[in-house]
Formats: C-alpha cells, structure tokens, sequence
C-alpha cells in the first residue's frame, strides 16, 4: 500500500526557494504522517525510523542519490569518539563491517554505503521521491501545512501535506522556506562569550610566509593571483557572512582494471593554481601527500581531502552558496568540480610540476564501479556549513568543552571544534589563508533536544537535526555525519511522540525520547545490547592501583595499569542482561603506548567461568577510531546481575587498559 494518498489539483505556485517565475500547472497532492526532506544519511535515517514506529512516511531527495556525504566520499568517518555514535548510525557502521567481514567499519567505498542506505529503504518500504526540489513552503499561524515540489523534469509539481516536517538536507531550504530564523557565517566571541569564533588568523592549513599574492611578484599593479580576495583582514574574533570552504571528498583508485585515466576537463584553466607553484618553489615536491589527506579504502581506493594552505577546498567562492537559489547553487556547485578535476588535472600534466609528482598522479583514476549514472565523478558536493538555525537553545563552544552542560541531550558529540578556512586574503602584504580552527581537548557532550527544534512561535511541527541550533565554532564539532544520524533518528521519534500526542515538537517530553531511544535503538523491538562502560561505577569493581586517562578510549575515559609501576589488578564489568538469551561479548582496545602483547580475561555466564586470552598484537586500529573492538566469544547469559567480565592484570608485558565491555544479542 502506498503510504501517502494521492489527489489532482491546480494551483498558483509561487517560485519561493527557487528563481524561476510564477507559473500556474497542475500538481499532485500527496498526504502523510511525516515528511523528511533531504535524502542524506540523516534523512534516511529520520525517514527509516518513523516508518518502523508506525507511521506514514515520505522521504524526498533533490537529488539522484541517497546518503548525502556519508555515500558521497567521505569514506574516512570523522568520529571523535565511539561512544557518541549509537542507535541506527551505530547499524550503519556494523553494516558497513558486516560487508566488509568485521564488526564494525569506519572506512569504506561509496557505492558500499549507498547500497546500505537503499537497504534501509527498501527494508521499511519507504517511498522516496528523487530529483524533487522545494519551491514553496505553506504555513496557517505557526504549522507548516504543506510544501510545494518541482521535479527536474516533469511539468507536473508535486504538493506533499504532513503532520511533521523533518529538514534532514545541509542546506536548511525546508527551515528557511518556513520562515525560521538562522544564521549564516560566523558570530563574533563577543556574541556568546567564546574565544574561537569570527576571524581566525592561525597557522592550520596556513600558507607560507613571503609568498606574494600579486601575478607579478612584488607588483600590486599586475593585480592579484586567482584565489586571492580583495577584502580587508579584521580583527580576531569579528563575525561575518563568511563561510567555511566546500570541496569535494574525491575517489580515485589506483587499481589499473578499475582505473579511467584524469583527462583535460571542462573549463581547464591552469592560472587557478598559480600560488600552488609559488608554494612549491619554496618548499620543493616530495608526494602527492604534500597537498592532500591521502586516506586510503578498500579495494585501492580514496577518500583525498583537503591539505596545507593549498589544496581542493575553494576558499571563499562558496560565501553566496547557502541562500542562493537552485541556479546560482548549480552554478557554484559546477565551479567547485571544475575547479577540482582541474586540479588533479594540472598535478598530473603541467610540466611545471615535477615529473615524480605527476607519475604518481598518473597511477590513480577514476574508479569504474563508482558513480556509474555521474561520470565517476561524486554527485555531492562537501557542504560542510549552511544555514544554521536559531533554535529555542544554541549550542556554542561552552558545550563543546563541558563548561556548559544540558539535561535534554538526544544525542552527543565529541570531534574537535573545526573550521576549514573562510578567505584567502592579504595580511601585511603577503597573501593567506583565514577561518582555520582546530581546537579540541574535550570529551563527549549532549546536544540539546532544544538545538534541534525551532522556536514555538516560528514552528511547531518542524525538526532541524542538520542545520541545527548552534554557533559556527560549535557547529563545527557537531557537524559530523554519524552525530546527524543520531540526531536524525532522535528527530523522528519526536516526531512519532507529537502525532500521538497531538502536541508540538516544543512539548514533546524528551525523558520519553530517551527512553525510546534506549530501550529499542534499532527501532525493530530487538533486544537492546548492553554496554558497562569503566565510568559505571554501579557497574564496575576496581582492584589495583588503575590510573584514569581522560582522552583516547570509548567513552570519556578509560583505565590503564602498568604493572611494574603497581600492585596486581582486575577491573570487573557486571552487565544489567535484560533477557536470556546468548550474546557476543567485546572489549574495547584503545590506542595505548607499551600495550602488553596480550590480555586476559575471565568471563562468568552466572554458572561457570571461562578464561580467555586475546592477541592484542593483531589488533589493528584504523581510521579515525580511538580504537576497535575485540571479541571474547559468545556465551549464553541469564537475565540480571549473575555475568561479570574481569580483565586482569596477570602474565602482563606491558600496559594493560580497562576501558568498555559489550554485550550484543545474537539473532
């Protein structure tokens, strides 16, 4: 059955979001529950997650493709910390592993991740509309009524009626269109009492002193290298409309029957990378690693970002990119892909370049089996910042380091407050970079429930999980796709609580969110797994002289003993088992300096103990992960308090750490 009713109307449809005139044309109407616009990893999640809990859902997608970013070449996944990413983004990740033979897995190819996303879908048989884009939004007081959509191909426009709205796209289009308020650039310190915010003049992906921004060097008449603005330097701290460089997260591979060669482009214009010579002449070629993140994924390919003071992010040619139009996006869109395979273009073919550095270019292409209706060519751009919404509570850098501290958490975040640089001027007659930031030092922190919705006088049916509630230096840390899928999923079970309640998003009570979230986070009914962190202290026993490290591990801390510096030690972790049942048990193993090559565990199912030994020298840590999982086996548990896992200090060679147990259902 199909989940939304479908009726033929004509109306007067104003263009709205887009810049094309008003015209009048027939339109279908489609009604539902909930609405989730935006098909990127959040709102596939959103969408998935309100279908299971019962409701009538529509998920619609600009574009062609799902999974925003996450399916889009960012392969290499900025975590943070674990123990940030739970419920359905915590799936996706074991999917991921499950593909790959692991438990889990943080790095990955595109077309792997979009065929997880499309799983999700068709699992929840879910009805999406593609290539459908916002032209109207329609409000009565402070309810969304409904939205109007044009397809990029068919005359007909598409009316979609809902309960609940969900803005899952990284644009805020949804949000802005229904007249919330946001925020575009930076606010000064001053505005929320930070320290890292408005215009930063750091050395991160900085350029080089003495390099001169002028063609001919030295001259100012001979007007200034490509890439270089003309605005003024202001102060630290000074906000601004400006905004965080875009790029694209490229797949390459360097597999030969894989491989289309990086050809002359579009629009190929070799003055655009003008500096980069001025930078290597100063400090000579020694690989390819010199200007990119080089990361590697399965099967010989890449997740290559941005690197140093010039590298694929276009600094300050995205700055009119969130308000703009469908064009003008097109056309930045357009300028940034030319701009980046003509960059990989140059590297690989200018003679100017050494002739090392494009033999090594040479070796890599465009992989075949990617992007296979785009020319092999990623169809989403990195929109790392947008619109940011003003919401009933704003996350800032307070958060971020713990100073501040809400109660109505429906996710967390960890990563390092980020900024990719925002302008390219000149400072004190020579040219650099500006917005860079990378401060972090923190550990996992809630994000409000109150950060993701709007305020009640602007909309009281409306979720923002993207384009949340938060400063641009918080934003930063937040901005990550595993946190937008826990706050997509977050979002959709708000969304399910005010249809049921007949109440606004505003009132939902977010204790019930939490519990929902915790006692079915793969909303399916399955048994939840059971974690015992170290920071249980109800749920752990400590023998020994264990030192607390703050950073590094799962969680906010985990526990380290060198045996030569102390007496023997065990740490036992009791789990809560819900229901009987038989279940995988894991340790986490962080990165840790003179681990002991093993490590040796005793597991009580509540009958008998088992003891186990683990190679902690065959633990590989890849990735952006603080660590990975070991499994103990698997053990028939009772409900209750009667199983216990002890890690000990015995026949250790080196540091042993103590850090989380994980007890996972078995289908």
């Amino acid at each position: 059955m199909r989940a939304c009713k479908t009726l033929l109307a004509v109306l007067f449809i104003h263009a709205g979001i887009s810049s094309s005139p008003s015209y009048a044309i027939s339109a279908k109407i489609l009604e539902t529950d909930i609405c989730v616009y935006g098909g990127t990893s959040a709102g596939v999640i959103a969408a998935y997650t309100a279908k299971k809990m019962g409701k009538k859902v529509l998920l619609i997608e600009p574009g062609r493709h799902l999974g925003g970013m996450s399916s889009g070449g960012l392969g290499y996944t900025d975590i943070g910390n674990k123990f940030v990413v739970t419920g359905l983004a915590k799936d996706f990740y074991r999917r991921i592993g499950s593909y790959y033979g692991k438990f889990e897995q943080w790095i990955f190819e595109p077309k792997v991740a979009e065929s997880i996303f499309n799983d999700y879908v068709k699992a929840a048989n879910l009805e999406v509309l593609f290539d459908n884009q916002l032209i109207k939004v329609k409000k009565k007081g402070n309810r969304i009524n409904e939205i109007t959509l044009e397809h990029s191909k068919e005359p007909e426009a598409t009316i979609v009626r809902a309960k609940v709205f969900i803005d899952c796209t990284y644009e805020g289009d949804l949000m802005a269109g229904a007249g919330v308020s946001y925020i575009v650039g930076r606010e000064s310190n001053s505005q929320y009492h930070e320290t890292i915010n408005g215009v930063q003049l750091m050395e991160g992906h900085q350029l080089p002193d003495s390099i001169s921004p002028y063609v001919i060097p030295g001259n100012p008449g001979s007007g200034l290298l490509w890439g270089i603005s003309k605005q003024k330097l202001n102060a630290n701290g000074t906000g601004d409309k400006k905004v965080q460089a875009y790029n694209f997260r490229i797949t390459l591979t360097n597999v030969p029957e894989n491989r289309i060669p990086v050809t002359l482009p579009e629009n190929y214009d070799p003055r655009k990378y003008e500096l980069l010579l001025r930078i290597k002449e100063r400090d000579p070629w020694k690989s390819l690693k010199d200007v990119f993140i080089w990361s590697l994924m399965p099967n010989g390919k890449t997740d290559i970002n941005n690197k140093g003071g010039f590298s694929t992010d276009m600094i300050g040619m995205n700055w009119d990119y969130p308000e703009a139009g469908y064009e003008k996006r097109a056309k930045i869109w357009k300028e940034h892909e030319d701009y980046t395979k003509g960059f990989l273009y140059f590297i690989g073919n200018d003679p100017r370049i050494p002739l090392h550095i494009r033999t090594e270019m040479k070796q890599w292409g465009y992989p075949k089996d990617e992007y296979t209706d785009n020319n092999h060519w990623t169809p989403q751009l990195y929109v790392r910042e947008a619109r940011r919404m003003l919401g009933e509570l704003v996350m800032t850098q307070h958060h971020c380091e713990g100073k501040e501290l809400v109660s109505d958490g429906v996710g967390m975040a960890a990563y390092t407050m980020d900024s990719h640089n925002c302008d390219r001027l000149i400072a004190d007659g020579m040219v650099k970079n500006e917005g860079n930031v990378e401060e972090g030092g923190f550990g996992p922190y809630p994000v409000s429930y109150r950060a993701i919705i709007p305020r009640q006088k602007e909309a009281v049916n409306l979720l923002v999980p993207v384009c949340l509630s938060a400063s641009h230096i918080a934003y930063g840390s937040i901005r990550m796709e595993p946190v937008f899928m826990v706050l997509a999923q977050s979002s959709a079970v708000a969304a399910c609580l005010a249809i049921d309640e007949n109440a606004a998003v505003q009132q939902v009570d977010v204790k019930k969110i939490q519990t929902i979230l915790l006692n079915d986070p793969l909303a399916d009914g399955s048994t939840a797994e059971v974690i015992v962190d170290n920071e249980h202290n109800d749920l752990i026993d400590i023998q020994g002289e264990w030192e607390v490290k703050k950073r590094g591990g799962y969680g906010p801390s985990y526990l380290v003993h060198d045996k030569k510096n102390g007496s023997p030690g065990i740490v036992r972790f009791t789990p809560r088992i819900v229901k009987n049942g038989t279940y995988r048990i894991y340790t986490y193993f962080p990165k840790q300096k003179n681990s002991s090559p093993k490590a040796y565990f005793t597991i009580h199912d509540g009958a008998g103990s088992i003891e186990k030994s683990v190679d902690l020298s065959a633990v590989q840590i890849v990735g952006q992960t603080s660590g990975e999982w070991v499994s103990l086996g698997s053990y028939h548990l009772s409900a209750g308090k009667k199983s216990y896992v002890e890690v000990s200090t015995r026949n250790a060679g080196g540091v042993i750490t103590a850090d989380a147990v994980l007890f996972v259902p078995e289908k």
